[in-house]
Formats: C-alpha cells, structure tokens, sequence
C-alpha cells in the first residue's frame, strides 16, 4: 500500500477566488463529469479537478491503496496548487462525486484544517458492499473497463437522460473505457474497505450533502445519514438526477456549491477546535489523551478548548513547517523555559514526529550553547528518564 500519484485538471483560470478542487467518480474524468459545473463556478473560484489514479490526468498506481492514502494524495496535490498561489498556509474548497465524495469525508476527518467546507455529491460513507466492489475489481482485472460501460450507463443516468444529452453520456462512457484496468480495481478495493458512519460526528466542517432521486447506488438516505452524522450538514436531493448529478444537473449543482461554499471564506472556532483536536491526538498519542485523570474536568474545560483550538488548531495545524520541525522548535523553547513536564511529554512527541533518540540528543547539545549547561543537563536527565519509562534502550 502506498500513497498514490494524483494530478488534474485547470478547469477556470487561476487566481478567480478561493480554490475550489472537484474530486471525480470511479470511471470518470473530472473534465468530462465537471466542465459544465465549473464553468458556471469560474467567476468565483480558481476551479481544479482531479482524477483517480490511472484516470484522465493521474498516473496508474504502482500498488493497491486505502481510501486514507488515497485522500492523502489528494491533499498533496491540493497543497501544491495552494503554494503555486502564494497560499501555503491557506484552506481550499471541496466538492467530490461518489468516491470523489468519500475521499472529501476522509479529507474532512484527516485533515479538518485545510478544507474550509465541503460538497459532498451522490456518496456515502460506506458505498456498496466489500463483496460487490471485490467481485468487480477482479471483473474488471480478467476483461477490462468496456465490460463496465453497460452496467455504468444505467447506474449513472436518471431515465431520458442519454437520449436528452447523448454528448455527454458518450464523453463520460468514453472515460471509462479509457480508463486503466488497475486504477479502476484499486478504487475498488479502496472502496471496500471504506466505511467511516462511526467517524461522522467528529466532522465539523460545514458539509452540503446533494442526493440524486434517481441514484441506486448512494441513495438520498445515504446522503442524509452524512448530512445528520455530522456537526453542521444538511441534505438537498435533485430531482430527476441519477448518480452523476454535476454532469446530469450543472446549473443546479453549481447553485448549490455557490451558495454553500461561501462558508469557506471564514474558519469558524469550531472548525479550529476540531482541527486541533486531530492533530492533538496525533502528535501527543493516545496513551497521553486518554490516560488518568487526562480527561478534561468542568473546572479545565474551557482551558483545554483554548488549548486545543489555539496551540493545536491554530499553530500546529498549520502547514508552515512539517510536524518534525516543530518538534525541533518546542524542544529548544522547553529547554530554555526549564518546563520540564511539557518536556517529558514533547520528548515522547517528537519520537512520534520521526526525531530519532540521537537527534534529541544533537538538539539538547545545541541549547546548551544557548540556555546554557544547567539547562542542557537537566534536559538530559528528563529525556533519559521518560526514554527509560517507555522502554527504549540508551
């Protein structure tokens, strides 16, 4: 397993607003499914789609991937785009169709701090069946991606819709055909193992989640149980849209996205707190976060929010400098500050962020020059200590 490749496509000029990035569905090609709703969205936002792996613009994948991985290369790609803007430290917006829509809910749920709100369109948060998507990865293995055109034309379009918009089916059934075999059956696979209903509540990002009436395979109670899992979600379901709805609907889908995604302009304390909570959790562990007496109390709540949403959410969170160097950053700072309990705790953190036990050792050498021997020496002795108590050999 590894993190895939992903690339895409300009789909507005840059530099027309806030980036707004549009994730595609399993055989398609962000151009073919969203040029008629970008179009409509360029005036407004600097619009990018990307494509799954071995699919339109991205690369086919040297290994098979989880749904994590897979949003983690799409996080790569957005944060390029955002520094090519000037924007290193900056959010996007997101809107994603089927798997395109839950790789948004892993976004969301991974990276809380850099998606400002999120469409999420004709998805789930568990999609299909691990049966069904394993038996159509192997179909798809054994006789290619034309065996799916069939099936895909009824799943994808509400009734009419191919004798009404003949060009856009053809466009959209050609992307699948070209599609590679082993992208396809990676998403599958992907797939599932996808389920992440339990997780929901945990998102507190603004969420619009747009159901087609017409979908079988994310039905509109898919959709609501995304809308009602999360913090602050609703539903709306297009009537006369099957599974495809940017490419079925532009005009309504682009209304929507218009409308909802001017949230992203500001992060609200909660998307900050909700941010820092994951990245908390992430760097300190659980064994910290979840151990005796951790847990806040009425009288250290509201100074563990503060915490949470301005030290993790706020500084942490950003991606200025790579969790490695910030443990580099807080480790100098303790030294010098003598906070030996927050030093115990940053030691066993910056072993989480990849430092090795002789880099700690290169880091108190060099405060000493700084802050001084005491210091340096009590520092020591507070790493050896807590390297000690967690088993690791000196």
């Amino acid at each position: 397993m590894s993190v895939p490749v992903i690339d895409g496509v300009e789909l507005s000029e840059a530099g027309n607003g806030p980036l707004l990035l549009l994730g595609p569905s399993l055989g398609t090609s962000a151009t073919a499914l969203w040029e008629r709703s970008a179009a409509l969205l360029a005036a407004d936002h600097h619009v990018v789609g990307w494509d799954l792996p071995g699919h339109g613009t991205s690369p086919a994948p040297g290994d098979g991937f989880t749904m994590a991985e897979l949003a983690g290369g799409v996080l790569a790609f957005a944060e390029r785009l955002l520094r090519e803007r000037g924007e290193a430290s900056g959010t996007f917006v997101y809107a994603g169709v089927s798997v395109g829509g839950a790789v948004g809910l892993q976004l969301l749920l991974d990276a809380p701090e850099r998606v400002a709100a999120a469409a999420l369109i004709c998805t789930g948060a568990k999609i299909g069946t691990p049966d069904g998507w394993h038996e159509r990865a192997a179909m798809v293995r054994a006789f290619g991606t034309a065996t799916m055109v069939e099936g895909s034309a009824k799943r994808w379009f509400a009734p009419g819709f191919l004798e009404r918009e003949p060009e856009i089916g053809r466009a959209l059934l050609a992307s699948l055909e070209e599609t590679d075999t082993a992208g396809y059956a990676a998403v599958c696979k992907a797939l599932a193992a996808f389920d992440v209903r339990d997780r929901l509540g945990a998102i507190r990002v603004p969420v619009l989640a747009v159901a087609g009436a017409a979908d079988e395979p994310t039905p509109p109670s898919d959709l609501e149980t995304i809308a009602a899992g999360v913090a602050d979600g609703r539903t709306v379901v297009l009537d006369g849209v099957a599974h495809l709805a940017p490419a079925e609907a532009p005009a309504e889908v682009a209304d929507l996205l218009r409308a909802h995604l001017k949230q992203g302009a500001v992060i609200t304390e909660s998307q900050r707190t909700a941010a820092g909570a994951v990245v908390r959790r992430q760097v300190l562990g659980d064994d910290h976060l979840d151990g005796a007496g951790a847990a806040p109390t009425a009288f250290t709540r509201d100074f563990d929010d503060l915490v949470t949403q301005y030290a993790w959410g706020s500084i942490w969170a950003r991606p200025g400098l790579d969790r490695r160097s910030r443990s580099l950053v807080a480790l100098s700072t303790l030294v010098a500050q003598r906070d030996h309990d927050e030093l115990a705790t940053h030691v066993r953190a910056a072993l989480r962020n990849g430092l090795t036990v002789e880099e700690l050792a290169e880091v108190f050498l060099q405060a000493s020059v700084h802050c001084g021997t005491a210091a340096a020496a009590a520092a020591f002795r507070v790493a050896q200590e807590t390297l000690r108590a967690d088993g690791v050999e000196l």
